[in-house]
C-alpha cells in the first residue's frame, strides 16, 4: 500500500451497530478529522494514494463496519498495511454496548439489524460480536457506550483523542444592526441601544466602533462602564455551561441601531477580554460594510 506521508493521525472508528459510532464521528468532526462513513475496505489502498497526492490532510477518521460486507477478512490485514506507515499513527476506536442496551436502542429506534436471522434481533447482534471480536481485541480504545448520554461519548472520545490540540471550543462573538435583523445563528443576542449613541455627533458618525474616537466615548460613561463589567462577568460564568453541554461554538450577538458604533465597540472589548481569560475568540461586524457603502453614497 502506498505511504501516506503527510498524514499524522490515522483513527479507525468500529464496533456494534448502535454502538455510537455517528455520534463519535461528529466528535471526530469536531476535533478537526476529515471524516468518511463506511469506506468499503477495497478502496482504502486507493484513498491512501489520493491523501498522500493531497498533501494537505493530517488527520482522519474512518468508519468501518459491518455495512460493507468485505469488512470481515479485509479489515485486520488492511489495519497492518496502515500500520507499516512509518509516518502515520494509526489506532482502532472500537464502540460497544452490552445486548439488552443494543436491543434497546434498536427497539427505540425502530431500525432492523443489518445480520438479523429471520428477523431475530438478538440473533443478528450475537452473529455481529462474533465477526467483531478479533478487532476488538486488537483496538487501541475500547469505549462501552452502555450508560452512556450522547454528551457524555463525545467528552470520554475528546480525553482520549484531543491530545494537546487547540481548544476545540471556539467563541464567535458579532456585533450587528437591529435595523438589518436579527442574526439566525446567534446563541445568545445582547441589546445595547439603551447606551449613549455616537450617531449624534456629526464627528463620530461616519466613524465605526474599530475607531478608538468612537470606543472611547461609548465606554466614557458610567452608565456603559457598570453594564460592561456585569455583562462580562455574566458571560464568564455561562460560557463553562455551554462547553460543559458538549457545544463546541457559541456565537455571541450584540446589536445596536445600526449596528455601526455601540455593538462594534462592545464586541471588539468583549472579544479581547475573553481571549485573555483563554478563550478561542473570533470578533466579526455584520453590518460595517453596509455602513461603508452607505457613507460612500452620501
Amino acid at each position: 500500500m502506498a505511504a501516506v506521508n503527510n498524514v499524522k493521525d490515522l483513527i479507525i472508528i468500529s464496533g456494534m451497530s448502535g454502538a455510537g459510532k455517528t455520534v463519535a464521528t461528529q466528535a471526530f468532526e469536531d476535533m478537526g478529522y476529515f471524516c468518511i462513513d463506511n469506506m468499503p475496505p477495497t478502496l482504502l489502498e486507493k484513498f491512501s494514494e489520493l491523501v498522500q497526492k493531497a498533501g494537505t490532510i493530517h488527520k482522519i477518521a474512518l468508519v468501518i463496519d459491518i455495512r460493507s460486507r468485505a469488512f470481515y477478512d479485509q479489515v485486520m490485514s488492511i489495519f497492518s498495511d496502515f500500520e507499516d506507515i512509518e509516518s502515520m499513527r494509526t489506532r482502532i476506536l472500537f464502540l460497544d454496548a452490552t445486548n439488552a442496551e443494543l436491543v434497546a436502542r434498536y427497539k427505540e429506534t425502530r431500525r432492523t439489524h443489518p445480520l438479523a436471522v429471520g428477523g431475530r434481533l438478538i440473533e443478528g447482534i450475537k452473529v455481529e460480536r462474533d465477526l467483531l471480536r478479533p478487532l476488538k481485541e486488537h483496538a487501541q480504545v475500547v469505549i462501552d457506550t452502555t450508560s452512556l448520554s450522547p454528551r457524555q461519548l463525545r467528552e470520554t472520545i475528546f480525553s482520549k483523542f484531543e491530545e494537546q490540540q487547540e481548544s476545540i471550543f471556539r467563541i464567535v462573538v458579532m456585533s450587528f444592526g437591529f435595523k438589518y435583523g436579527l442574526p439566525i445563528d446567534a446563541d445568545d443576542v445582547m441589546d445595547v441601544r439603551f447606551l449613549p449613541n455616537p450617531y449624534y455627533l456629526p464627528e463620530l458618525r461616519p466613524q465605526t466602533g474599530l475607531q478608538k474616537s468612537v470606543a472611547d466615548y461609548v465606554f466614557a460613561s458610567q452608565e456603559t462602564q457598570k453594564f460592561y463589567q456585569q455583562y462580562l462577568a455574566l458571560m464568564q460564568s455561562i460560557i463553562p455551561g455551554y462547553e460543559k453541554e458538549g457545544k463546541t461554538s457559541l456565537t455571541i450577538a450584540i446589536g445596536c441601531t445600526g449596528g455601526q458604533h455601540r455593538s462594534v465597540a462592545i464586541a471588539e472589548k468583549l472579544g479581547q477580554d475573553l481571549r485573555q481569560s483563554g478563550y478561542v475568540v473570533d470578533i466579526s461586524h455584520r453590518d460595517i460594510k453596509r455602513h461603508k457603502e452607505s457613507v460612500q453614497r452620501s
